[in-house]
């Protein structure tokens, strides 16, 4: 069943954010997910929104997401994220 995750955040250290960026792509690229959303700009099209940017990731399971996300790579680079970055992680399972 495909997983998402999907991140909701302020930048609160832009260079600290930016480093994160800098690696994310070679990281991602190793794992089996795809990268479906990355905006800093999103349209609030109903209710109250408190944050600036929105990412959206697939994977095919919750373990390919997991291998991800605990992988020594990612886990260098995430340091940089959680240090720029306020906001929520959330997971979120397919219907199919």
């Amino acid at each position: 069943m495909t997983v998402y995750a999907i991140a909701q955040f302020t930048v609160t250290d832009r260079a600290a954010y930016r480093r994160y960026q800098s690696s994310f792509a070679d990281v991602f690229r190793q794992f089996d997910g795809e990268l479906l959303v990355a905006d800093e700009a999103p349209t609030v099209e109903e209710g109250n929104w408190g944050y600036q940017k929105v990412i959206l990731m697939s994977f095919p399971d919750g373990q390919a997401l997991r291998t991800f996300a605990d992988s020594p790579e990612y886990r260098t680079i995430s340091v940089d994220r959680q240090a720029g970055t306020e906001g929520v992680v959330l997971i979120a399972h397919g219907l199919i």
